[in-house]
């Protein structure tokens, strides 16, 4: 019987948003909101860093070790749906059962990032929520994973406490309310905004917007506008 509190599938976010959430309110919103969206170099290298990741025909199997790659999950309970850059699953008798697998198999998810390690938590965010995914999914508990960073060529070790799960929740929580209502935050100027792929289209003149989307509509109206007005005066 699905719990009360589980979102319908048709509600459900895309769970990488968390990461966006955790760095920029307005930008997720811009995101997942106003599908709003423009590479720059780190987005565009870390884009095909996850292309190398998520390749599902890569999967693979060492000895006692599963290593799957762009793995789907999701969870009704917090409402998002997405995809695992790798899970290993060692073999392990304290591990779960997995389809068309013999034996038993404890899950340890692994995300790769561009650059380096990070003093914020949206990375550590995104990871938490995918271990909380597939506990979901399997019916099992998943104490850590890791965080694979490009630039230092090492993992981050991850703990999943509690606190860093309720503030998946939480997060969760907020960006549902905010696109159930389709609100965008306003502009919160930061050190982040210089690097931010958004920041030509995130622009302070928004402050006293409805949307982004509204300003950009208004300013094509105005060229419309004006081209029509031009073509007249020269007829």
């Amino acid at each position: 019987m699905t719990d009360q509190t589980d979102y319908p599938e048709e509600d459900w976010l895309s769970l990488s948003g968390i990461q966006h959430f955790s760095f920029c309110r307005r930008q997720w919103a811009l995101v997942h909101i106003e599908q709003l969206w423009e590479d720059n170099v780190l987005t565009t290298s870390g884009s095909l860093e996850h292309e190398r990741a998520h390749d599902y025909d890569a999967s693979e199997k060492r000895g006692d070790l599963l290593i799957l790659r762009d793995l789907r999950v999701f969870s009704r309970r917090l409402g998002v749906s997405g995809a695992c850059d790798v899970v290993e699953f060692r073999a392990s008798p304290d591990g779960v059962a997995l389809h068309g697998r013999d034996g038993l198999w404890k899950a340890y998810p692994v995300e790769y990032k561009h650059g380096q390690p990070k003093t914020k938590d949206a990375d550590r965010l995104q990871l938490c929520a995918e271990a909380m995914c597939l506990e979901e999914m399997l019916a099992c508990d998943i104490g850590e994973g890791a965080l694979f960073y490009q630039r230092t060529r090492r993992r981050e070790i991850v703990e999943f406490d509690e606190t860093l799960r309720h503030m998946v929740e939480d997060m969760f929580r907020q960006m549902h309310e905010l696109y159930s209502r389709g609100h965008t935050p306003k502009v919160r100027m930061g050190r982040g905004c210089k690097a931010c792929s958004l920041k030509d289209v995130c622009l302070p003149e928004l402050m006293k917007k409805q949307s982004a989307r509204s300003y950009i509509s208004a300013r094509l109206h105005e060229t419309s506008s004006d081209g029509a007005m031009s073509g007249q005066g020269d007829e």
